[in-house]
């Protein structure tokens, strides 16, 4: 096998495979490998996301996430209606749990605004029209374009296209170390003009090899959702709690697949090594320590309230926790009617480790030989297409 690619990408999900198809469009002579440690696609973020296509109002005006958030959910809205990809487009109900909640409601109108996004201001009354069950404080707002998609069967697509395209995927193939301008993996060295770094959990140890990220570290929050088990759970609509602006988790809301199954969550509770989706699953004693030792640091020096984020998740586990959340936003939630848990996901949460804050943003770091993509959090699922053309547009430059 020839191992020699004018641009080596590091990481098949939906960054780097998007990465891959704007990559060759502006370098159509070019030789573009994604390599994948997994033997199949969509093992970890890409293909354990809510599926949920955000429509941008969450975010601040200087921000990539507002930049590209409307964007990329217009390009997969209709990248779906071309492949006849099945979509759910419900909408979504922002709700105010008490009057605290007003003021949060409206900045994310006036964010909203900003951003040019289709959202309503619509009283209570409204609300029920829209959703019957639905529990809000005089004022909920509407999202018409919040949609839901399954992600798997989304990167299943693109993966179809990029190969018919020329781009080559290189599955179980882990990246292991740069060293002399090589790219060490378990199947052997690589060559590359350029190398793209979209490794998800793993973005921030691959730049440091690159001399980047001196100032980051990534750390993993595990989502879990609970699904309804009872058929007569329905609800017309997402509902989302007004969230808390300074951390970037939108709280316990209501989620409805592209199917119509009903779920609660997500948690966002720390993981004590980065792929900790069941038990023991995919232990690193060395991940263990590093990561126990960042977050007993957060404890006592974090620059926001880590120890009461952590506990309040923690309790998430308990799935009567997880009901009584979710009930504030709906009337008729009963913790019989929510017995199933659904695949875990974990979150690649950057961590600036000067400020001690989690990091809102995308961040991008690179030079002349390499580029590394880093806190591709939500809503990078959404965001993935006009964000890779934008990357390709840094890397061009």
């Amino acid at each position: 096998m020839d191992k020699t690619a004018d641009f080596l990408i590091i990481g098949a999900g939906v960054i780097g495979i998007n990465l891959a198809r704007n990559l060759k469009k502006r370098y159509p002579d070019a030789r573009i490998i994604v390599l994948e440690k997994e033997t199949n696609l969509g093992e970890h973020a890409s293909g354990r996301n809510s599926g949920v296509l955000h429509a941008g109002f969450y975010y601040t005006k200087d921000s990539l996430k507002a930049k590209f958030t409307k964007l990329g959910n217009e390009a997969l809205t209709q990248y779906c209606l071309d492949k006849k990809i099945p979509i759910n487009r419900c909408g979504k109900l922002v709700v105010a749990r008490d009057e605290k909640d007003l003021p949060g409601l409206y900045e994310l109108l006036e964010r909203g605004k900003i951003n040019k996004i289709e959202l309503e201001l619509i009283s209570d009354k409204e609300a029920r029209e829209l959703e019957p069950r639905v529990k809000t404080h005089e004022m909920a707002l509407f999202s018409p374009t919040t949609s839901s998609v399954d992600p798997k069967v989304v990167l299943q697509h693109l993966y179809q296209d990029a190969v018919q395209e020329g781009i080559e995927f290189h599955l179980g193939v882990k990246y292991l170390h740069y060293r002399d301008q090589q790219i060490g993996t378990n199947a052997g060295h690589y060559s590359a003009g350029f190398v793209i770094n979209a490794a998800g959990l793993y973005a921030d140890k691959i730049a440091k090899d690159f001399g980047f990220a001196e100032d980051f570290t990534i750390l993993p929050f595990k989502g879990l959702y609970l699904y309804a088990s009872n058929p007569a759970e329905v609800f017309k609509r997402h509902i989302y709690p007004v969230p808390d602006l300074k951390n970037p988790f939108l709280g316990v809301h209501f989620t409805i697949s592209y199917d119509g199954r009903v779920k609660i969550g997500p948690t966002a509770i720390p993981a004590l090594w980065r792929e900790q989706y069941q038990k023991w699953d995919r232990f690193s004693f060395t991940e263990f320590k590093d990561i126990a030792m960042q977050e007993m640091a957060l404890f006592f020096k974090a620059g926001f309230d880590f120890r009461k984020l952590a506990w309040n998740e923690v309790k998430k586990y308990n799935r009567a926790v997880l009901v009584r959340h979710a009930a504030e936003l709906a009337t008729g939630v009963l913790k019989n009617n929510y017995t199933t848990w659904g695949k875990p996901g974990i979150r690649a949460q950057l961590m600036n480790t000067k400020t001690r804050k989690l990091e809102m943003d995308f961040i991008l770091e690179g030079d002349k030989k390499s580029f590394h993509v880093l806190n591709a959090v939500s809503p990078a699922f959404t965001c993935s297409v006009p964000f890779a053309e934008y990357v390709v547009d840094r890397i061009h430059k």
